[in-house]
């Protein structure tokens, strides 16, 4: 098999060639998320138009009405990228990662540990499991390269991007800590919802459990029979696997005053430890109800200035972190005015009235789950796909007589599944590994369809 043959057959495996087929549909017809972001809004515009007695111009304020709302939200979902992205690459975790890395010895036990790490982490912070996903699996990949052993690197990367799909009801949960967050804009629908409530609800101790297992197990069951069949790597993959790690500066030998102040440990050390005495404040006077965005950001913010040492080399990796928050900046305004669309419009209320006479009580979670999964191919973010879909879910919820924690873990899960099979998130995944979409979509949309049966049993039973 050429370099160029990416796209076929690599081995027997069903569940692989299901996904390859899917891969090279969407690597023909989709379009960049952002173009789903823009059809989205005039989606929602006709729909509007057409189901709501308001008339175009009316549908025009409403979406400008709505498009700045989320400018404090879309701040706090960039903060996670960018706080998780600076701790995953200090250098006291990349010492952690490659002491992991030297592990696996061979090409199985590569994917598994790589695919168990990247859950793991995902339950603390969605954004550092893709980080850490990504440097574990080219860690590894130089290893085993060096010592000759064959590896399939496409499906090592895949299983660093299953974090994205196992972290919706974990710490980081967009939709949990977005209802946990006094004040947020579904208060009137849903009150504040402590994350204990979130995390805490029996479905998600069953689903979190077996996310914890399943997922790693499912990709070393699409690992090639035959490692002449493992994908070569071509040049770029080769230059990241072999590129160096981003060297910290050092104050220079003849520092200026404003060398001493940028790179003085008292004035990071000081920094952080005031962050934390409010942190654990917080803790001590509310236990873990404390725990909403805001203060995950700030764990993580402050955390990574403790590590770095000093705030010269945090703001570098700061300046490492921001490209990946691109897609948030231009997009989540154009979830908000759909949302002010959707909101404004009475057009919540007519979708919410849709789902109800579709559903029963024993499928109303299942449609809410399957809804979700097909919304995110469009809306490729938890916290964006909420502001969206979570009104109308909350009041199809309260007109079928449903739990409302429950409903928003379904919508939650719904998210999070199909992130297997939209390459909106594996942007910065893809960066770290040199791989391009093609590599490991096939891979991760066979684990996706894999572990399916656990996010349905959580909707059916």
């Amino acid at each position: 098999m050429t370099k160029s043959s990416g796209l076929e057959p690599k081995n027997e495996t069903p569940i692989t060639k299901m996904g390859n087929v899917l891969l090279r549909f969407s690597l023909k017809y989709m379009p960049d998320a952002s173009i789903f972001a823009v059809a989205l809004t005039f989606i929602a515009f006709g729909l509007g138009i057409a189901l709501t007695d308001q008339g175009p111009m009316q549908m025009v304020q409403n979406w400008y009405k709505g498009f700045w709302e989320l400018l404090g939200f879309s701040m706090q979902m960039a903060l996670i990228v960018i706080t998780g992205s600076c701790v995953a690459n200090a250098p006291l975790v990349k010492g952690w990662i490659n002491r992991i890395a030297s592990i696996p010895k061979s090409a199985k036990s590569a994917v598994f540990t790589v695919t168990l790490v990247s859950v793991l982490v995902s339950f603390v912070h969605w954004g550092l499991s893709l980080i850490v996903g990504a440097i574990l699996a080219k860690e590894i990949a130089k290893n085993l390269r060096d010592k000759k052993i064959p590896f399939e690197y496409g499906l090592m990367v895949a299983g660093a991007y299953v974090g994205q799909m196992t972290w919706q009801g974990a710490l980081s949960s967009s939709v949990g800590l977005f209802i946990a967050t006094p004040g947020h804009i579904m208060e009137d629908l849903i009150g504040v919802v402590p994350m204990t409530d979130y995390m805490l609800n029996p479905t998600n101790i069953c689903v979190t459990i077996a996310l914890a297992i399943g997922p790693a197990l499912f990709a070393t069951l699409l690992l090639p029979k035959n490692p002449s069949d493992y994908q070569p790597l071509d040049e770029d993959a080769i230059k990241a696997i072999e590129k160096e790690d981003l060297k910290l500066q050092k104050r220079p030998s003849r520092a200026t005053v404003g060398d001493i102040l940028n790179y003085s440990p008292i004035l990071a050390w000081a920094l952080g430890l005031l962050g934390f005495i409010y942190i654990f404040y917080a803790f001590y006077t509310k236990g873990f109800n404390a725990l909403d965005f805001n203060l995950l950001n700030a764990i993580f913010l402050f955390g990574g200035i403790l590590l770095y040492g000093n705030i010269a080399n945090y703001v570098m990796a700061v300046k490492d972190a921001v490209g990946g928050t691109a897609g948030i900046i231009f997009q989540f305004p154009l979830y908000a005015g759909v949302l002010g669309i959707v909101k404004y419009s009475g057009l919540v209320m007519v979708l919410a009235n849709g789902i109800a006479a579709v559903s029963t009580e024993s499928t109303f979670y299942l449609w809410t789950f399957l809804s979700a999964s097909i919304v995110n191919m469009f809306v490729p973010s938890g916290g964006g796909q909420w502001a969206v879909q979570g009104p109308v879910a909350l009041e199809s919820a309260k007109m079928m007589g449903a739990d409302l924690v429950k409903t928003a873990l379904m919508v939650a899960y719904g998210n999070c599944w199909t992130n297997m099979a939209q390459p909106f998130w594996a942007i910065a995944l893809l960066g770290i590994t040199g791989l391009k979409a093609k590599d490991i979509m096939g891979y991760s949309i066979g684990i996706m369809i894999l572990s399916g049966f656990i996010f349905f049993a959580a909707a059916l039973l």
